[in-house]
C-alpha cells in the first residue's frame, strides 16, 4: 500500500487472513497477559504464552447452593472437557494462596480448569482476577430451598469407600451398600438452612463480578438435562469484539427467501446485496464485454457456464463497497465445483445458511404469483390477491413458476445441497417454511454471534 495516497485500499485478503487466524483474539488475549503479569522483559513472556497455546482452553467456574449438584456438574464437564477440576476440599489448606498456585499450575498447562464452588465470597472472587485467574464462563445453580433442603436430608455415605448416594435419586441396588450407608454430618435442615443463608448472603456480591460470562440455570429438575445446558453454554464462544466484516452466503431451492432475505440484511446491516441472476442480467443490459458473451446463453435458454458467472461475479465482489461494508450473496454457488471455483478465487463466506423449504410450500408459494401486464404489479392468489375481478382476469403466470419446472428446479437444488453443505462445514440450516421475519431473526443472531462448536 502506498502510504503517500488516501484513502488506503486494503486488499480483502488481509482482514480474511485475520479473521481466520483470530488475530485480533490473540493480541488481545496477549495485552491482557501482559498488563495483569506485568513481566519485567515483554518479549520471552508473549513467546512462552504463544507456546502455551491455551487462550481456548476451558476456564471455567462452577457455584451454586449446597445440594444445588453443583460437584456432580463440575466432575461430568472435567470427564468431558478432559480438564483439570479444582476444588477447595482438593487443595492441602483452605487458604487462597495454595488455590492460587494450583490454579497458576493449571493455567500453565493446555488442559484448562474448573473450580468447583469457588469463589466462595467477593473477597475471593477479588483475588482471583487480581491474581490473574480470569474465567471464560460462569455457572451459576439455583433452586427453591425447600427443595435444596429436602434434597440434602436424603444425602447417604458409604463409610468404606466415601460414596455419596440419596435416597431417592441414587439408590445402591446393592444390598451390602445400603446396610451399611450413614447419614453425613450437617446436612440436617437447621444445618442446611444455615449454610443456604451463608450462601445467598454471599452470592448476591460474588455473581456482579463476572457480568457478561455468567448464565444461571435452574438446578430444580434432572442432573443429565442441567448437565447438558451447561455444556452447552461452556462450549459456546463469546461474542468478539474484533472486527467484523460479514460475507453472507445464503443457499436455498428456488421460491426459499434468499432474495427477501439478502434485502432485508442489505437494509439492515448496509451489506451489498449481490444477487448473481441479475448481475448477468445487468452485464447483459449494459452491453458489457462480459455482457457480449452472456447474450447468446440467454437467447438459447441455456446455461451460462461457469468462468464467465465468475468473471462477472469477480467483478463485483471487487468493489470497494463489497471489500468494506461485506455482501451477502444469493444465486451462486449451486454446486460443489462452483462452489471450489469461488473458494479458489479467495472468496470465502464467513456466513453460509442453508433455508430449507418442502416443496408442498414451494408449489404454493411460486405458482400462485401473478404479475399485472398492464401496471406491472405483483400478486398472489392466496397472500395478495387482486383487488378487482377485471385485474384477475388479466394476470399472466410466469411459465417458469410451473408446478413442473419448480418440481425440476427444487430436485436439482437438494440433488447438490448436500457437497455443498459439507463444503461448508460451518453452515447453518434454517427452517425457511416460517414467517420471513421469524426466519430474518435466525439469520441475524447467526451473524452477530460467533460460530457455534462443533461437538465431536
Amino acid at each position: 500500500m502506498d502510504a503517500t495516497t488516501a484513502p488506503h485500499r486494503i486488499p480483502p485478503q488481509m482482514p480474511q487472513y485475520g479473521e481466520a487466524n483470530h488475530v485480533f483474539e490473540l493480541m488481545q488475549n496477549m495485552l491482557e497477559q501482559l498488563l495483569i503479569h506485568q513481566p519485567k522483559d515483554p518479549i520471552p513472556f508473549m513467546i512462552d504464552h504463544l507456546q502455551r497455546d491455551n487462550d481456548y482452553v476451558p476456564k471455567i467456574i462452577i457455584l451454586g447452593p449446597p445440594a444445588s449438584g453443583k460437584t456432580t456438574i463440575a466432575m461430568w464437564l472435567a470427564k468431558h472437557l478432559s480438564t483439570n477440576l479444582l476444588s477447595v476440599e482438593s487443595l492441602i489448606a483452605k487458604e487462597y494462596s495454595p488455590l492460587v498456585a494450583d490454579a497458576r499450575m493449571h493455567y500453565q498447562k493446555f488442559k484448562g480448569w474448573i473450580l468447583d464452588g469457588i469463589p466462595e465470597t467477593r473477597e475471593q472472587a477479588l483475588t482471583i482476577q487480581t491474581l490473574g485467574i480470569s474465567p471464560r464462563h460462569v455457572i451459576a445453580l439455583s433452586a427453591p430451598d425447600t427443595v435444596l433442603i429436602e434434597r440434602n436430608l436424603g444425602k447417604r455415605i458409604d463409610p468404606q469407600t466415601g460414596e455419596i448416594y440419596h435416597t431417592t435419586f441414587d439408590w445402591p441396588p446393592e444390598s451390602e451398600i445400603q446396610n451399611r450407608l450413614m447419614m453425613p454430618a450437617g446436612i440436617s435442615e437447621g444445618e442446611t438452612a444455615r449454610k443456604l443463608l451463608e450462601y445467598h448472603r454471599n452470592i448476591v456480591r460474588i455473581l456482579p463480578s463476572y457480568p457478561k460470562i455468567l448464565k444461571v440455570i435452574n438446578a430444580d429438575q434432572p442432573c443429565v438435562d442441567v448437565f447438558y445446558q451447561a455444556l452447552t453454554y461452556v462450549q459456546t464462544s463469546h461474542r468478539s469484539n474484533a472486527p467484523f466484516t460479514p460475507r453472507v452466503l445464503l443457499c436455498g431451492p428456488v421460491g426459499s427467501g434468499k432474495s427477501l432475505q439478502a434485502a432485508l440484511l442489505a437494509q439492515k446491516y448496509g451489506l451489498i446485496n449481490v444477487c448473481c441472476g441479475q448481475l448477468l442480467k445487468e452485464a447483459v443490459a449494459d452491453k458489457s464485454k462480459y455482457g457480449e458473451m452472456i447474450q447468446p446463453f440467454f437467447e438459447k435458454e441455456i446455461a451460462v457456464p461457469d468462468n464467465i458467472i465468475m468473471k462477472v461475479l469477480k467483478q463485483r465482489l471487487d468493489q470497494q463497497d463489497c471489500v468494506e461494508r461485506g455482501w451477502v450473496l444469493h444465486g451462486f454457488p449451486r454446486d460443489l465445483d462452483q462452489a471450489h471455483l469461488m473458494d479458489s478465487l479467495g472468496y470465502k463466506p464467513n456466513r453460509v445458511f442453508f433455508l430449507n423449504v418442502p416443496l408442498d410450500s414451494v408449489i404454493e408459494r411460486l405458482t400462485l404469483r401473478r404479475t399485472d401486464p398492464v401496471t406491472g404489479e405483483r400478486y398472489h392468489l392466496m397472500y395478495k390477491p387482486p383487488p378487482t375481478i377485471e385485474v384477475q382476469a388479466r394476470l399472466l403466470q410466469n411459465p417458469k413458476e410451473s408446478e413442473e419446472q419448480i418440481k425440476l428446479k427444487m430436485d436439482l437444488f437438494y440433488r447438490n445441497s448436500a457437497e455443498l453443505e459439507q463444503f461448508y462445514g460451518e453452515a447453518i440450516t434454517l427452517n425457511g417454511d416460517q414467517d420471513p421475519y421469524t426466519v430474518f431473526e435466525y439469520i441475524e443472531s447467526g451473524i452477530i454471534n460467533p460460530l457455534p462448536k462443533k461437538v465431536p
